[in-house]
């Protein structure tokens, strides 16, 4: 099937998805998982510009762009000419003078992307990475098809957010795709770092409340990078715990047949209690697994708009 034409040149929000963009995406990964090859036309290059520190993200978009035959250039925003004042349009525009045809990039700036898109005269691939407390596109598909994998359809779906919700660009992209997607989306976490405009998604709850009628417990981390003032300086992680980590004791109280999922890093013993991290309910390395695999799907749509595939 072919992609909506909102997600041809670029992948910047997950908003350019329809509901059937997103499961052919979802799709084409598991073909990946299953042993799909392809085959470039051509020499195509990618560059991974991160402006925030990645870990999961940057090393599964590397090895996605390697396992299709991409030459993938180096990039360190701290001595890039960044650095020297010069703007990011500037620099897209450099290394698509130089021949690379895809670039990756996370920022801390929220809709960064847009000033980059609004004159169209940037002719490489776009994938946004993460943008602040904005979209994380790559990263909400690899969750949808790591829930897909374990129930097979999202109607009627009980999916709870529960954490760092107003900080959380995983939040905001999950929560407008489950919605699409035809699942029950709730939210829980601190009341103070909810964000009110995702009500038209799902309802807040209380965490032990909600736990029991759960199929997927999305859990998030403090975003202390995004939090200023006293409500970082003065952060209990025991006292975070108890009111809203997913602690040994919680657990019990989950479906048998419920998943964990966690975007990570993860922060052991804070929003998660260490031993159910790798417990037969988690999914949280079965998400990074996928993650490759969407991230070859999602690159292999772009490079046959460029005629690379």
């Amino acid at each position: 099937m072919m992609m909506t034409e909102r997600m041809q040149a670029n992948l910047l929000t997950i908003d350019q998805l329809e509901s059937d963009d997103a499961l052919d995406l979802i799709h084409e990964a598991q073909a990946f998982k299953a042993g799909k090859q392809v085959q470039l036309l051509k020499p195509a290059y990618a560059i991974n510009m991160f402006f925030e520190n990645s870990t999961r993200t940057k090393t599964s978009f590397q090895m996605a762009e390697k396992k299709l035959g991409m030459q993938v250039l180096d990039f360190n925003s701290a001595t890039s000419s960044v650095s020297k004042g010069e703007s990011l349009y500037d620099t897209l525009k450099t290394v698509e003078s130089i021949g690379v045809n895809l670039a990756v990039i996370r920022h801390p700036e929220t809709d960064y992307y847009r000033q980059l898109t609004q004159n169209n005269n940037l002719n490489i691939g776009l994938i946004n990475a993460g943008d602040g407390s904005g979209q994380h596109p790559s990263q909400c598909l690899l969750d949808m098809m790591t829930i897909l994998e374990q129930f097979h359809c999202f109607h009627d779906l009980k999916v709870l957010i529960n954490g760092d919700i107003a900080h959380s660009r995983v939040a905001r992209s999950n929560a407008e795709m489950l919605y699409r997607l035809g699942a029950q989306v709730y939210f829980s976490g601190p009341k103070d770092w909810f964000d009110p405009a995702l009500e038209k998604y799902g309802r807040y709850g209380d965490f032990d409340e909600l736990l029991p009628q759960m199929d997927v417990i999305n859990l998030l981390r403090v975003q202390h990078e995004r939090i200023s003032g006293s409500a970082n300086t003065q952060f209990d992680v025991q006292a975070y715990r108890q009111q809203y980590g997913l602690t040994k004791q919680r657990a019990k109280q989950m479906k048998p047949e419920a998943i964990i999922l966690h975007p990570a890093p993860v922060n052991r013993g804070v929003e998660i209690d260490d031993e159910l991290v790798e417990s037969p309910q988690s999914r949280i390395f079965t998400q990074m697994k996928n993650g490759v695999y969407v991230r070859m799907a999602i690159i292999s749509r772009l490079l046959r708009f460029q005629n690379l595939l």
